[in-house]
């Protein structure tokens, strides 16, 4: 079955960087409770300031219903306000 992966770099300035690993599992834990599809996340530290978030979903739906609560919980609007800035959003799904 085909699952939905979400990719989105980001750039964290070096002070934000444990505000942004603290609210993390807060972060987690508001899409398990709040988001239907969603099957796992795993944060990857790139050069430069750059992160790198691959979140799995069921369905594309479920991604986009994701997408459009936005940051709707403590945990989640957190982790948004340590990142700096965007750099890519992409999705894509499994073959």
């Amino acid at each position: 079955m085909a699952k939905t992966v979400e990719l989105t770099r980001f750039r964290v300035l070096p002070e934000k960087v444990d505000d942004l690993l603290a609210a993390r599992q807060a972060m987690l834990a508001d899409f398990r409770e709040d988001r239907v599809g969603f099957l796992d996340a795993e944060l990857v530290r790139l050069p430069n300031d750059e992160w790198l978030d691959v979140v799995w979903w069921s369905t594309p739906e479920d991604f986009a219903a994701s997408r459009a609560k936005g940051p709707n919980r403590p945990g989640i609007a957190a982790f948004f306000a340590a990142i700096d800035s965007l750099v890519t959003a992409e999705e894509g799904v499994t073959a």
